[in-house]
């Protein structure tokens, strides 16, 4: 191997100008190398400057910013002129994976057109040697029916097989540094872990250097070889992954690796004793598009749900994308009318559509949503946000309406000086609390929590955890919680509901999910997630092939047959699952018996 690094960054430092016309260092002395063929990760919380760093290996730099020091990237340099400048790399030597996949496609072009664009335009290969490559890179990222998939439009794939074709993309020219940022933040543990594998396989087949941008220590484990840990846009700590994993040097490295097991400060009320429980989900079925003759949607989602959630009470939703988690959310809320079955609140039928539930039905069950980005009108003052709600469900203005608001500010652990500031001012965590707020303003008796934490870096998350628990313990609170990460959801909820493809698996205290036996599908969901260890993904056991994975999927059986390991011939395949009751507490629809699942 090269004594000398592919990747060699000194001293790099980035400077923007602040409103007021000062300079501002928010990257400061940060040097690296690395090796041809490895792979760097960029880790720290949202604001350490892992992506600002990323993008200046492209030569480039948002807003206006200036770059300094030496970054060399092969025979490109910072400061080199025409091709031997990094940013005529781009798209080409250079290549760069973005966190939103969904966002970066153009929705109304096939998957192939646009996948082998970049070989085109920097005439790498001809149309049919880059549609050869794009074939093989697809086989290789184990995406489906790699001779076809690229004929679909994006609307019409997965998340996760979206960020792999965005990788497929990346690697078409055949680069020598390609940066993934955050590629995985957004898949749910079982997509996570297929991309993974995916990405750590090609990256070995085609001898890429990379970059890895996460906040996320134990994702970072599987992919990195080297770990550079940031905050305050300065280095903490650098090292191989495996020794600064194992033993790590800095304390705000130790605060990360803690971060990743959320435990609530707060700990849990006491479950209500009431025999009325304030929301009931009372076998729902629900679905999207025309209904037919025989009251099913076009698109059904939801296959008779049903959910209790007492007084002061947090019941946890999870599963995979595409469970009907957020669909559950939408029909409580009214969004989305149910097929079947109903919502009570305090034991009275709730309308089935918003149009036509009463405004007090409104404030008491609040949404808040998943990218508070998206959710919150940018050219608004928080103030005015809050505002709105507040004028809307109790009829205060002016000086009143200002001081609920700044109350909402201190309940959320905002500063007071928040009230005047516009939320693309704020950071990803305040944004949140913003979001909350905007909940909390209402004076609700449940809050319907869709995602809340997922786009979060870990210490963030952790926060707004210990806040959700606060402000449950200080107000009584109820939550609907929605997530696609069990320990986070363990760590907040009394109760777990686990969803596949619409159907309710299994539920159970949260105790429960702490050790076997759980339902199969429980069972694929826990074991996804990443340990922080370097050798995890090499480690984990091959997936069996199901002994029905040929089978399509039916009503009349299980849903997770087609994917299950432990089908039983004779039995899974001709009957309905049975509900049993597990001596941890929870119940399944399952034909295995708890010693079977134990094995």
């Amino acid at each position: 191997m090269s004594a000398v690094p592919h990747v060699e960054v000194s001293g790099l430092t980035v400077t923007v100008r602040r409103a007021d016309g000062s300079l501002l260092r928010i990257v400061d002395d940060v040097s690296f190398a690395v090796p041809r063929g490895e792979v760097l990760a960029l880790i720290g919380e949202s604001g350490s400057g892992k992506t600002t760093i990323a993008l200046s290996l492209m030569g480039y730099a948002r807003g206006g910013a200036m770059l300094g020091g030496s970054i060399r990237v092969g025979d490109a340099s910072l400061n080199g002129t025409g091709d031997a400048s990094l940013a005529a790399q781009r798209g080409h030597r250079i290549t760069y994976v973005a966190q939103s996949a969904a966002a970066a496609f153009n929705p109304s072009r096939r998957i192939i057109d646009q996948v082998i664009e970049p070989a085109l335009i920097h005439r790498t290969a001809d149309r049919v040697a880059a549609r050869e490559r794009a074939v093989m890179l697809f086989r290789a990222l184990a995406l489906p029916t790699p001779e076809t998939i690229g004929e679909r439009y994006p609307h019409e794939l997965s998340g996760g097989q979206l960020q792999r074709l965005m990788a497929a993309m990346a690697l078409i020219t055949k680069p020598d540094l390609v940066i993934f940022d955050e590629p995985t933040t957004a898949l749910d543990v079982t997509t996570q872990v297929e991309v993974l594998q995916a990405f750590r396989r090609v990256f070995r087949q085609e001898r890429a250097t990379g970059i890895y941008v996460s906040h996320d220590l134990a994702v970072v484990a599987q992919m990195a070889d080297h770990i550079l840990v940031l905050n305050g846009g300065r280095v903490r700590e650098q090292n191989r992954a495996a020794p600064l994993l194992a033993d790590p040097a800095d304390a705000y490295t130790r605060m990360l690796m803690g971060a990743a097991h959320p435990v609530i400060a707060a700990g849990k009320p006491a479950r209500s004793a009431a025999p009325t429980p304030l929301l009931s989900i009372e076998g729902v079925s629900a679905g999207y598009g025309p209904i037919g003759a025989d009251g099913r949607p076009a698109n059904p989602v939801l296959s008779d749900v049903s959910i209790a959630i007492p007084h002061g009470g947090a019941v946890g939703v999870i599963g995979e994308s595409g469970s009907g988690k957020s669909t559950v959310a939408r029909v409580v809320a009214g969004l989305l009318a149910p097929t079947a079955g109903q919502v009570t609140l305090d034991g009275r039928p709730l309308a089935p559509g918003l149009s036509a539930r009463s405004r007090d039905d409104l404030r008491r069950i609040q949404i808040v949503f998943q990218n508070a980005d998206t959710a919150l009108n940018p050219a608004h003052s928080v103030g005015d946000i809050l505002g709105r709600v507040i004028r809307f469900y109790h009829g205060a203005t002016g000086v009143e309406a200002r001081r609920r608001v700044q109350r909402l500010l201190d309940l959320t652990q905002l500063p007071a000086a928040a009230i005047d500031r516009r939320c693309d001012e704020l950071s990803g965590g305040q944004k949140q609390r913003v979001n909350l707020a905007r909940a909390l303003a209402a004076d609700p008796d449940v809050i319907l929590c869709d995602e809340v934490t997922s786009a979060l870096d870990t210490v963030v998350r952790g926060a707004i955890l210990d806040l959700l628990a606060e402000l449950r313990r200080e107000l009584g609170l109820a939550y609907l919680f929605i997530s696609h990460d069990i320990a986070t959801v363990r760590a907040l909820c009394d109760d777990i509901v686990v969803l596949y493809k619409g159907t309710r698996v299994e539920t159970g205290p949260a105790d429960s999910y702490a050790r076997a036996p759980w339902h199969p599908y429980t069972d694929l969901l826990i074991g996804s997630v990443p340990e922080m260890r370097a050798d995890w993904l090499a480690d984990a056991p091959a997936r069996v092939t199901p002994p029905f994975a040929y089978r399509a999927e039916t009503s009349g059986l299980c849903r997770f047959l087609p994917r299950c390991p432990v089908a039983i011939t004779g039995r899974c395949d001709t009957q309905l699952p049975p509900l049993q009751h597990l001596s941890g507490g929870s119940h399944i629809l399952c034909h295995r018996n708890e010693a079977e699942l134990v094995c």
